[in-house]
Parts: structure tokens; sequence; C-alpha cells
């Protein structure tokens, strides 16, 4: 059989917040060696940029217009395609441990399986195929789930209720009194979602999402072949790590982003060049998507704020790492390390301040679809290290999986697996990579359609509440890698906006349709 996988995933994270990608802030010696003795990807995408369309892509290796997720809420069928599934058919032991958000998180009646497993202290569901056989949910022998805090029915939440009761007002509260996204402010700067956490480390979930990939890689025997999702809820929002962490990063030390323009004028000057729904949003008047509080105006947004949330976001990071470390101990003691592929990588960014702006939304730029992407394949592999620029999404993983495993590429997936190096990415036709965007909330449609493709990124909005389907966004990396400079409009850039929106209208999958219903908010 093939070579063991460990796929780690976080939410939310930036290209920019690694060291081995420039980050000069948080310290992670772990993911840059995995960077080093790897493939580290610069020009990895998403296919959709908040959580349940982009994790639907991981597991499925489909567009969110094929597999369709196409926005937060909106559950992925039970029976869609899954990598985890072909890969325990041919033998692997499969595990998800961590946030999963293939169903929605807000499920008081624990309609979805990722929320009554925990009710029902069980760790998979069995259900009947479409052959008739009893095979576990989305094809995970073994499933421990957690999110972002100690609410909710996951199995994170119980075991806190359970043993560290204490915890559970510690804390940040996502939810408002009117169940909205709370925009409530915290911390030295009162900047939204953030707070001093007061629970020790070892109880939070980054090192429980460690501890039990541990105990299920311990479970294994020393001949399984395995496959183990180890997906940590952070960065993400809110920004409320322990606080005995907090003297990692001080805030007050951190220089301003680069993609943060100090100044309101240039501010709004920017966000006055892009498609209406950037200023709308900034000033609070068009809120059209959960991703923020409904009640926060980004236009209040300061800098010290800008700075604090880096810090929080970073303090978070250099956990995660710590946390990636000791599992890779762990799995060198078992003996298994020359025979393990490690995959890193997140479902989409943050802007952290980049346009004055925080948490994410229908807004196609670096800060949310530049990814952190890196493969490091089993030493037994024999693949030499590379930087790989091409670009390249998150739908080519689970092809990926699958040739690491020694399997024909499944059927159901939309692209092949990662290229080892530029040379092969050429040769197999990594030339552009897709993103889409469909929302629909508070009675607000945003729609867009987005190409990558030789340094250019090309937004087609389409037609909504604010767009009449002739608006769009143009960026020429090369010359404005800030995106600061909208260049749809101008007549000397027509014809490369015309050939990548011919590219892009040639390459995108068509939508299935209708659409799925909306279950949950998120």
């Amino acid at each position: 059989m093939g070579r063991r996988i460990l796929f780690i995933t976080t939410d939310q994270q930036r290209f920019d917040s690694l060291g081995c990608n420039g980050g000069t802030i948080a310290r992670t010696p772990n993911i840059d060696a995995l960077a080093k003795n790897g493939i580290n990807y610069t020009r990895a995408h998403p296919q959709n940029v908040v959580c349940m369309p982009s994790r639907s892509t991981i597991i499925t290796g489909q567009h969110p217009s094929t597999h369709g997720v196409w926005m937060n809420g909106v559950t992925l069928p039970v029976d869609a395609p899954s990598i985890a599934a072909t890969l325990r058919n041919a033998g692997y032991k499969t595990a998800l441990v961590g946030k999963a958000h293939f169903e929605p998180l807000l499920d008081p009646f624990q309609i979805f399986a990722e929320t009554r497993m925990a009710a029902q202290k069980v760790f998979t569901e069995m259900q009947t195929s479409a052959d008739g056989t009893l095979a576990p949910h989305r094809g995970f022998d073994h499933m421990e789930l957690a999110t972002h805090g100690g609410q909710g029915s996951v199995h994170y939440a119980q075991w806190i209720r359970e043993n560290h009761p204490e915890a559970l007002g510690q804390f940040f509260m996502v939810l408002d009194h009117e169940l909205e996204v709370s925009a409530v402010g915290g911390g030295d700067t009162n900047a939204p979602q953030v707070k001093f956490n007061e629970i020790q480390r070892e109880w939070y979930h980054t090192d429980w999402v460690a501890d039990r990939t541990m105990a299920w890689l311990d479970s294994l025997g020393a001949d399984d072949d395995w496959f183990c999702w180890m997906s940590f809820p952070d960065p993400h929002h809110p920004w409320d790590p322990p606080k005995s962490e907090l003297g990692r990063v001080n805030w007050r030390d951190l220089d301003l982003p680069q993609g943060y323009p100090t100044d309101a004028a240039t501010r709004e000057s920017i966000l006055a060049q892009k498609s209406l729904h950037w200023s709308k949003w900034y000033d609070g008047s068009f809120v059209s998507n959960y991703e923020a509080p409904l009640h926060w105006i980004p236009a209040t947004l300061t800098a010290d704020q800008v700075r604090e949330v880096n810090a929080m976001a970073h303090i978070e990071n250099e956990l995660i790492d710590e946390a990636i470390g000791r599992v890779l101990k762990m799995i060198e003691s078992r003996g298994w390390t020359s025979d393990v592929d490690i995959i890193f990588t997140t479902d989409h960014g943050e802007f952290q301040g980049d346009f004055g702006l925080l948490f994410k939304g229908p807004y196609h730029v670096d800060s949310l679809m530049r990814l952190p992407m890196i493969w490091k394949p089993a030493p037994s592999a024999n693949v030499t290290p590379a930087v790989v620029t091409a670009p390249v999404g998150l739908v080519s993983l689970a092809a990926t999986f699958a040739s690491i495993a020694g399997l024909p590429i499944p059927e159901y997936v939309e692209s092949p697996a990662l290229p080892l190096n530029d040379a092969d990415a050429a040769k197999r036709g990594f030339e552009s990579v897709l993103t889409e965007w469909d929302s629909v909330l508070f009675g607000k449609i945003i729609g867009s359609r987005t190409i990558h493709r030789d340094g250019w990124t090309c937004t087609r909005m389409l037609p909504g509440t604010l767009h009449d389907g002739t608006e769009g966004e143009l960026y020429n990396h090369a010359n404005d890698p800030l995106q600061h400079v909208n260049l749809w409009n101008d007549s000397q850039h027509r014809a490369i906006r015309d050939d990548l929106l011919a590219d892009m209208q040639s390459t995108m999958p068509e939508q299935v349709l209708p659409l799925r219903p909306v279950d949950a908010p998120v």
C-alpha cells in the first residue's frame, strides 16, 4: 500500500503568518522545517474564502459549484464524495480530530451527525452507503470534533463541561443575545472579539486537538496504514488564547501590517476603487454575510486594535506550531517518520487589518485567498525539496492524498494531484486557479467569480443587490502586491481583463442547480 498521511489544517490563517513565508512575528520552527525539507506552495488559493465551502472542497476534490456547498450554513450531502472514504476502502485507518465543519455548527436540535456524535458519546456514525453496505460518516473511522470554544455539541465542548466546567465562561461568547455574531470588544484596546482568556493552556483546544490526535495514533498498530486529519480551530476569531501566553507577543511592540493604510482618507480612496460592497461594508451600511459581526463598523477600527488582533493571532499561531511539534515527535517515537507524508494548509485567510478590515467575506484579494500550503513527502519517497510558484488550489488535495496512497485518482475529483516543482506544474498545466463566492443573507445577494493566472487576479461580480454584473476587479500583483489599484475599467488593460474572463468562463464548473438550502447561518 502507499504511504501514511498526516494532514494538518488551521482555520483562517494568513500566508505571511509563517516564518517560511516571510513572517517575522510568530515563531513557527516546526512548520518552517516542513517547508525547508518539503514543497512550499507560494500561490495556493482556496476555492471559496469561508469555512464550509472550502472544507467541502478539500474532502471532495470539487469546486463549490459542483459539491453544492455554496455558502456557510449549507450542508455537504452525506453521500457526497469523500477522499477519506476512498482511502478507507483501500485499507487505511481514518480519523478527523478537531474542526470538521461540513455541517452547520449552530445545530441545537442535533440534526446533523457532527453535533450528534458528542451528545451520544460516540466517535462516528455508521450510515448505509449507495451499495447497501454500512460505512462510517464521511469515511472517517474516528471523528473527535472541536470548534472555537466551549459551547455547542462537539467532543471538545463536552470534555470541557465534564472535566473543567469552570472554563466554560472563560472563552469569548461568539453569539450575542440576538444570536448574531458578537461585536463585543475586549483586551487592552477594546478590539472586537478579543478577550483575555483565563483558561489553562493545557485545556485550550489547540493542545486538546494535539492530545487527541496522539491518542488516536497511539491506538493504531505499528503496521497500520493511516490517514489522519488534524484540524486546529485557530487562529480563526475570536482571538482569545490563554492569558498565560500573552507574553509571547506584546501588541505595543508591533509595527502595523503593510496592508493597513494608516490614513483614513487613503483607506477610503483605496476602497472606493473596488466593487461597491467593499466601501459599503467599511462604513457599516451593507453587511452581507455572517462572517463578521452585524453591529461592528470597520471604519471604527483603530491602529492599536489592529496591533492587538495581530498579536493575539500570532500567539495562537505559535501554540499551533508547538502542538504540531509534539505530534511529530510522537510519530517519530512510533518509528513512522520515514513513511509519513505531511501536508499543512488552512481553509482561507484573514484580513487582520488589511484595508482597515478584519474577518472575511466576499473579497477576493491575497489577504483571504493566498494560503500557506506545504507538502513534506515522506523521506522514503525521495522527493527533492522545492518552492512552487505556480498557482494551485485546495481542490488538488484529494487527488494528492490518493496519489500518496498509491491509488488511481478518483473520478469525482476536478483537479490533479499537486505538482512536485515548477517544471512539473508547467508540464501538467497548472496555469490558473479559481475561486467562487455566493451568499444570500439579510436579504442581500452577493456573487463573484475569480481567476488568478500569470500574476493577475481578475474578479467578475455577479448580478445582485449592489451589482448589475458589469463590475469587477483586476489586479497586477507584480506592480501592485497589496491590490490597492483596481484596473478593471482601465482601457489599457482591457485585453488582459477580457482574456482572463474568457479563460475563467471556459474553466469554471457549471453550478449545480437548484442551490441547496441554507440550514443555519454558520
